[in-house]
């Protein structure tokens, strides 16, 4: 596996393996688990070649948020993905990524309103404007992403539809299905940052999902259920809720009741320092 920091060697290493067919992208910020490893399987389903990114976007993160904190560990990571067969590691330092007199941002209207949007203002910003990065750095074939974040996912095709992109296409941006503990929890790096007490709490989030598509799905009243959902978190051992909305599957549309098209619940509770996010598919009203 080929391990590069800066972009010409980069534009060298992907113009050698474009020769064996197309090329593929996982984009991560590294602190690898199974959900990556998971990604990257998938990935050699779609694709001649794999390219991981693994770059810590401090565009992404707040003034008061974790950038400092979040886990470093590239030589573990490295060998994870030489492991799994994995072509090429791009891991850019900041300052390949943004060198001096960097002012270019993409904001992604609509679908990064509300929810991780509201509660981490510019979170979006920092995300559209790395990945456009990554995908004119790599310029692959099919790029894919954890359907963990569902929003992130969501930014990501209207970003590519609404600039044209090509390489990927927004119809070659790939959702994979979120990958999760054996007790239900979904996998994060942030999950690190629970202690043993924290993380046993945390099955509550996926178990009170559940419950309340159970309830939506039964016929139960929306606003009711996402209001049982937010008491059973916080009886559960979570500190506070963020959020917790059901929303249309394709544009995020908010929604108080059940509605004729796929949709998600989509939540975000902090329990410890760890702010957890999942979503599930509820089933459209028949």
């Amino acid at each position: 596996m080929q391990i590069v920091h800066t972009l010409d060697p980069l534009r060298n290493a992907i113009d050698a393996l474009r020769k064996a067919g197309p090329v593929a992208l996982v984009p991560t910020m590294g602190a690898l688990h199974e959900g990556h490893l998971t990604l990257v399987r998938e990935a050699r389903r779609h694709a001649a070649s794999v390219v991981v990114s693994i770059f810590v976007n401090p565009l992404q993160f707040g003034a008061n948020e974790d950038l400092d904190a979040y886990p470093r560990q590239l030589q573990r990571d490295a060998d994870l993905l030489e492991a799994e067969g994995v072509d090429l590691l791009w891991a850019p330092t900041v300052e390949a990524m943004y060198p001096a007199g960097f002012s270019t941002n993409i904001s992604v209207a609509g679908v990064s309103e509300g929810l991780c949007g509201a509660a981490r203002p510019g979170h979006f910003d920092g995300v559209a404007t790395v990945v456009c990065k990554l995908f004119n750095q790599v310029l692959p074939d099919t790029a894919l992403f954890g359907e963990k974040d569902w929003q992130q996912l969501a930014v990501i095709r209207r970003m590519a539809r609404d600039l044209d992109l090509t390489r990927p296409a927004a119809a070659a941006i790939r959702g994979v299905e979120t990958v999760r503990e054996a007790d239900g929890l979904a996998m994060s790096s942030r999950n690190a940052y629970l202690t043993a007490e924290q993380r046993a709490a945390a099955v509550a989030l996926p178990t009170a999902m559940r419950v309340a598509i159970a309830g939506i799905e039964a016929g139960a009243p929306v606003p009711a259920t996402l209001e049982r959902l937010q008491a059973d978190l916080i009886a559960g051992g979570f500190a506070s809720v963020d959020y917790a909305q059901l929303r249309t599957a394709d544009d995020l549309e908010e929604l108080q009741a059940r509605a004729a098209q796929p949709m998600r619940l989509i939540v975000a509770a902090r329990i410890g320092s760890a702010r957890l996010i999942d979503n599930m598919a509820v089933a459209p009203a028949p």
